[in-house]
């Protein structure tokens, strides 16, 4: 893309120089759609964009796809990655605090990308400093780097990112992922089938919030009926790791399994998303399906992470 940024893309630029992306909500809709077209801009080559800043990654959680690609796209802007991919091997086994760690951590780096266990880390860690700090994902409560790359990914596979039927399926009670995408879907005017048995349905602070949206939504636990309304199908893992009791987990673990079949009978147009990692709630035979949308998510997520990191950085051509 090498038209000349728009004022509205660079108005939206300025405002991110030096900031935070603690959650979608501090995004309205019509910046959602400038960022998007932003990101487009980051789909060929920008080595040496960030040339000599540093961003320090710190995953007190498990990670691939958001950890790497984050490094990845750091390298390919022509920066440099510190951090850590085990709490265990950091001072937080000792007992420091994360703010303490944020405070040390500073003086080598130029920004954080943090992803904690517990909700409202990120914002403790972005009160902590003064430099920016990315939200990798806290607890059950936000993941919005992800989201901007599911938007980011249905855009490119469907046209657009409103008036679209979005079933979201599993674990919408603890998945972080599915609660980002709720709301940035929701605000951007689609209608949403929550698609979970009961144990796991929408927490009632992010129904309330739809509330407030007025957004168009329905509840549901019946999966074979939701998959022909829909333009987009949104699957989640059913997250063994959030549950206390491990009997719970085992009651609803395999709830929900599609296969190519079920797949099938949806819309020619439909695209099946998932953040991953997949345990056996997507059947493999799904993977050769035109519909297959969650390996192009994880692609994307070079892509969204270069744009965002030059913007924090204010580094934009």
């Amino acid at each position: 893309m090498s038209e000349p940024w728009t004022p509205i893309e660079r108005e939206l630029a300025e405002q991110m120089r030096g900031n935070d992306i603690i959650s979608v909500r501090q995004f309205r809709p019509q910046e959602l759609r400038t960022l998007l077209s932003i990101i487009e801009r980051f789909e060929g080559d920008q080595a040496g964009l960030l040339r000599g800043k540093v961003l320090a990654a710190l995953f007190f959680e498990p990670s691939t796809r958001t950890r790497l690609s984050f490094e990845s796209a750091m390298a390919r802007l022509g920066g440099g990655v510190i951090g850590f991919a085990n709490a265990g091997i950091s001072s937080a086994a000792k007992g420091e605090t994360l703010q303490d760690t944020i405070r040390i951590v500073e003086n080598y780096c130029d920004l954080f990308v943090i992803r904690h266990p517990r909700e409202g880390s990120a914002r403790a860690a972005a009160n902590a400093t003064s430099l920016p700090v990315i939200n990798g994902g806290d607890g059950s409560n936000q993941h919005p780097t992800q989201t901007l790359l599911d938007l980011y990914t249905i855009k490119r596979r469907l046209g657009r990112t409103t008036q679209l039927r979005i079933g979201f399926v599993g674990d919408l009670k603890y998945g972080r992922a599915a609660h980002s995408l709720v709301q940035a879907t929701a605000m951007l005017g689609n209608d949403l089938v929550l698609i979970a048995p009961t144990s796991l349905r929408l927490p009632k602070r992010h129904i309330a919030e739809l509330d407030v949206l007025n957004a168009s939504y329905e509840e549901t636990a019946d999966l074979p009926n939701a998959i022909p309304t829909l333009d987009v199908l949104y699957v989640t893992r059913i997250q063994r790791e959030r549950f206390a009791d491990p009997l719970n987990y085992e009651r609803v673990k395999n709830v929900y399994q599609i296969n190519r079949a079920a797949v099938d009978t949806g819309k020619n147009e439909l695209i099946v998303m998932h953040p991953l990692p997949r345990v056996n709630e997507i059947h493999p035979d799904v993977d050769a399906s035109p519909r297959a949308a969650y390996f192009d998510q994880a692609k994307n997520g070079v892509t969204v992470r270069k744009a965002l990191l030059a913007l924090l950085m204010g580094a934009v051509r």
